[in-house]
C-alpha cells in the first residue's frame, strides 16, 4: 500500500491532463450508454415479464452509472484543483498549543491492544495532550464476577502508563460514553460518571479539541500537530478526518482486501468530498472542535454509524469539515470474513438507515445545505444498495439462459457495441486513477471482488435499514482468525450452483439449436465470470496465521 500521493513529485502536468481526458471520456460514455439502454427499454414492445426484468436491470445499471459518475466527478475535482502538499512535521506552524483530549472508547478490548494503544498516545509529540481511556465494559452484567480481574488489569495499565480512566453507567455504546465524557468536561457529569486521574499535569475540562480513536487504531507520534494547525486557522472548522491504515494486510487476505477498499475511499473520494466541504466523520483518527460537538448535542446516539449521522448535524449547523490525506494512524483490519462481514453489516445498516432522515431534511429545508452537499450525502447513504445491484446483474443472465427473458439479451450486439466498451473504459479509468497514486491494479481488483462477495450482508442490512430496524452496535473482533462454517456461506454456494447449472443448460440449448448461439455464449460467459468470482469466497474464508 502507498502513502499519501502528495509526497510524490512524479505526477506531471501531462499525466494529470491525460487522466482528466480519460475521466471526462468515461463520463461521456456513461451518459451515452444510459441513454441507449433507457431508449431500448421503453421503446421496444416487451411482454410484462420482459419489461419487469428489463426495468430492474436498467435500475441496477443506473445505480452503477450514478455512483461511477460520482466517483469520477470527485476525481475531476481533485485533478483540476489538487489539495496543497502535506507539510513535513518540521514546517508545521502553531501559534499556540491548545489542550487536546486524546480519547479512546474500549469495550472488553484485549488488554494487550489497550496497552499498546495507550503507549502510542503517550508517545505523541504534542506537549499539551490529555489522554483518556473510556472504559465502556458492561460490568453490571457480570453476575459471575469474571470481569473483576479484567477491570483491575485496566486500572493497573492506566496507572502504569499514566492515562486518565473514565467510566459511567452504560447506555448508547460508543457514542453514549463519548457524550457522557463530553458532558463531564463541560462540568455537567451524568449520574454514575467517574474519572480516575492518573496523568499528571492534565486539567480535565480545559480541552479545546477532542481526538477520537478506535481501540485498534494507534496514532503516529506527530498525529496531533497538523490537525490542530488546521483547526486553529478556521474557527468554523468542526472536525478534521484522517485515513485509516491496516498493518495486518501483508499476511491476511481479508485485511488486505479490506485495506484496499479503504484506499479506494480515502483517496479521490474523500479528497473530492473535502474540496466541497462535504467530508463526513469516519469514527476514528478524527479530531473535533469541542464547541462544535457541544453545539449539536454531542454524537448522534440514534444510529450505529454515529459518525456519519453527527456529520450531517454539524454541516446543517454551519460547521465545516476537512479531510487531511496523511497516514497518521495504523491499526488492525478484520482478521477473517466473520469480522469483516460484521463490520460491513454495521456500516451499511447505519449509513442506509440515515437515508430517510437525509430525504426528510432535504424536503423540509432544501436550502439548508448547498445542493452538492445533499448529493454527496445521498450518494454515500445509498452506496450499500450495491448488494442488490450485484444480485440483479448476476441473476438476469441466468434467467435469460433458462427462460429467454429479458428478450433484449437475445441481441449480443448491444453488449459488444455498447456495454463492453463502457465497462472496459470505466474499469481502465478507475484502475489508472488509483495506479497514479501508486496502488497496484491487482490489489484494487481483489478489493472489488471482496465487495461483491459481501452482497448477502449488504442485502440483509439495507433491507433492515429500509424498514427501520436499527440494530445494535457491535465491535469488530481484533484478535484471532477463524473460518466461517459452510452453512453460513449458503448464499454464495447457492449462487455458484445456479451459475454452473446455467452453464450446463446453456450448453444444452446450443447443442440442440434452441436459441441464438451468440446470445447464449455472451450470457454464459457472464455467468461463468460471476461464478468464478464467487468461488473466491473459499480463498478468503481461510484462518490466518497472524
Amino acid at each position: 500500500m502507498a502513502t499519501s500521493p502528495h509526497h510524490d513529485t512524479g505526477s506531471t502536468g501531462k499525466k494529470r491532463t491525460t487522466l482528466l481526458w480519460l475521466t471526462a471520456g468515461v463520463m461521456l460514455v456513461t451518459f451515452l450508454y444510459l441513454s441507449v439502454r433507457t431508449f431500448i427499454v421503453f421503446s421496444a414492445g416487451y411482454s410484462p415479464l420482459d419489461r419487469f426484468f428489463s426495468v430492474l436491470l436498467l435500475l441496477a445499471e443506473a445505480f452503477v452509472l450514478l455512483h461511477g459518475m460520482a466517483y469520477f466527478t470527485n476525481v475531476l475535482r481533485v485533478l483540476r484543483n489538487p489539495p496543497p502538499p502535506i507539510k513535513p512535521y518540521e514546517e508545521i506552524e502553531l501559534s499556540g498549543i491548545p489542550p487536546v483530549a486524546i480519547v479512546v472508547a474500549a469495550y472488553k478490548e484485549p488488554l494487550e491492544v489497550v496497552e499498546q494503544n495507550l503507549i502510542c498516545f503517550r508517545n505523541l509529540t504534542y506537549p499539551n495532550k490529555h489522554i483518556y481511556l473510556l472504559d465502556d465494559t458492561r460490568y453490571e452484567l457480570d453476575a459471575a464476577g469474571k470481569l473483576t480481574a479484567y477491570r483491575a488489569s485496566l486500572d493497573a495499565i492506566c496507572r502504569k502508563v499514566g492515562v486518565n480512566l473514565f467510566r459511567r453507567n452504560w447506555h448508547g455504546a460508543k457514542a453514549g460514553i463519548i457524550n457522557d465524557f463530553l458532558w463531564f468536561l463541560e462540568g455537567h457529569p451524568l449520574e454514575g460518571s467517574h474519572l480516575e486521574k492518573h496523568q499528571r499535569h492534565s486539567l480535565p475540562g480545559t480541552e479545546k479539541y477532542i481526538a477520537i480513536f478506535d481501540a485498534a487504531m494507534n496514532p503516529l507520534p506527530d498525529f496531533v500537530e497538523p490537525l490542530v494547525e488546521a483547526l486553529e486557522k478556521d474557527e468554523r472548522l468542526g472536525f478534521v478526518q484522517t485515513p485509516q491504515y491496516y498493518t495486518n494486510f501483508e499476511d491476511n487476505p481479508v485485511a488486505h482486501a479490506a485495506g484496499m477498499q479503504q484506499v479506494i475511499f480515502y483517496e479521490f473520494i474523500c479528497e473530492g468530498k473535502s474540496s466541497q466541504d462535504a467530508m463526513f466523520c469516519c469514527g476514528t483518527n478524527v479530531m473535533f472542535r469541542r464547541s462544535a460537538l457541544v453545539d449539536v448535542g454531542g454524537l448522534d446516539e440514534t444510529s450505529v454509524t454515529e459518525d456519519f449521522a453527527t456529520s450531517i448535524k454539524l454541516h446543517l449547523k454551519g460547521w465545516h469539515s476537512l479531510y487531511l490525506n496523511r497516514i497518521s494512524s495504523f491499526g488492525m483490519g478484520p482478521n477473517d470474513l466473520g469480522g469483516y462481514f460484521k463490520q460491513q453489516f454495521r456500516w451499511s445498516l447505519g449509513t442506509v438507515g440515515m437515508l430517510r432522515e437525509i430525504i426528510c431534511r432535504f424536503v423540509e429545508a432544501p436550502r439548508a445545505l448547498p445542493m452538492v452537499k445533499w448529493l454527496e450525502y445521498g450518494i454515500s447513504s445509498t452506496y450499500y444498495f450495491v448488494g442488490w445491484v450485484f444480485l440483479i446483474m448476476f441473476v438476469c443472465p441466468l434467467i435469460y439462459i433458462f427462460f429467454g427473458v429479458p428478450a433484449f439479451f437475445a441481441h449480443p450486439w448491444l453488449f459488444l457495441l455498447v456495454f463492453a466498451p463502457y465497462l472496459t473504459l470505466t474499469m481502465l479509468a478507475f484502475l489508472v486513477t488509483l495506479a497514479e497514486r501508486n496502488y497496484r491494479m491487482r490489489e484494487i481488483f481483489v478489493a472489488l471482488v471482496l465487495t461483491q462477495l459481501t452482497f448477502p450482508v449488504y442485502i440483509k442490512a439495507t433491507s433492515q435499514a429500509v424498514v427501520g430496524i436499527k440494530g445494535g452496535f457491535g465491535i469488530t473482533p481484533k484478535a484471532g482468525s477463524t473460518a466461517l462454517p459452510l452453512k453460513t456461506l449458503w448464499p454464495h454456494i447457492l449462487s455458484i450452483t445456479a451459475a454452473v447449472a446455467a452453464l450446463a443448460w446453456g450448453a444444452n440449448r446450443i447443442y440442440y439449436g434452441d436459441g441464438p448461439v451468440e446470445a447464449l455464449v455472451v450470457n454464459m460467459f457472464w455467468a461463468a465470470y460471476q461464478g468464478t468470482l464467487l468461488c473466491s469466497i473459499f480463498w478468503f474464508n481461510r484462518p490466518s496465521a497472524s
